[in-house]
């Protein structure tokens, strides 16, 4: 059997959205249309898992290289979290069709190139690939952010001390062999069943559990900016070189 690579991400409307400081509207495909589009143009396989398209929408626009999945959101997850445990229960239920993975955000990246057969990844398969930022772990945004890791974690201070100056890792883009990407998902669906249920404050946790993570469980193995993403919100549209348009 031929395994699939696949690109998977999500979209939940409806609900306000403290990273974007908007709710976005149901059923509005000019949201991931650059999303897509870029899919559908380079021939790749992905799943969209929503809560907005109506049957309309989905049979207009579903196609051999795009699925669309309804899934209902969480009572107590925020959509941001909420999609980690998506994208682990798709994995464990198909885990003997998948190869390669990446997860993305839906509204503000686009696939600029085939990811799975560019040379650095094809070398590089125990590797965590991901996006980055023009900035560090403890810039002030992230120290606020880690907040409530940092009240609940035992040495999550020993942490931001150790890691203050890596780059600052983004989530919109994650990507690795299936093994890979089920060891990172297991490991941040844990964090986040001990800790996101009781987190009160005006950040999400994704970022921060995910940082987490990727600098300690993958410490050494994370690939990261350039070629895999465009500079963070330079809304690059000529780049030539990267795999993916992050804004």
């Amino acid at each position: 059997m031929n395994k699939k690579d696949l690109i998977l991400a999500t979209l939940f409307t409806g609900n306000y959205d403290v990273n974007r400081s908007q709710t976005l509207p149901h059923n509005d495909f000019s949201i991931i249309e650059s999303w897509y589009n870029s899919v559908v143009d380079l021939k790749l396989k992905a799943i969209l898992f929503h809560n907005t398209y109506s049957e309309a929408t989905i049979a207009t626009y579903q196609n051999e290289y795009v699925t669309f999945v309804t899934v209902a959101p969480h009572p107590i997850y925020n959509a941001n979290i909420y999609r980690y445990f998506i994208y682990l229960n798709y994995l464990n239920n198909n885990i003997d069709s998948i190869n390669n993975i990446f997860v993305t955000d839906s509204t503000d990246v686009t696939v600029l190139k085939n990811p799975f057969i560019q040379p650095q990844y094809v070398a590089n398969t125990n590797n965590l690939f991901c996006g980055d930022e023009a900035t560090t772990l403890n810039c002030n945004w992230m120290i606020q952010h880690h907040t409530h890791l940092r009240n609940n974690i035992e040495n999550f201070e020993t942490y931001e001390l150790k890691y203050a100056n890596n780059t600052l890792l983004n989530c919109g883009i994650i990507g690795g062999r299936l093994n890979v990407m089920l060891l990172l998902l297991e490991h941040i669906c844990s964090l986040h069943l001990k800790y996101s249920s009781t987190n009160h404050t005006l950040y999400t946790l994704d970022m921060g559990v995910f940082n987490y993570v990727a600098n300690t469980t993958f410490a050494n193995k994370v690939i990261h900016g350039t070629p895999i993403n465009t500079v963070f919100k330079a809304y690059d549209m000529e780049s030539a070189t990267c795999w993916f348009r992050h804004k």
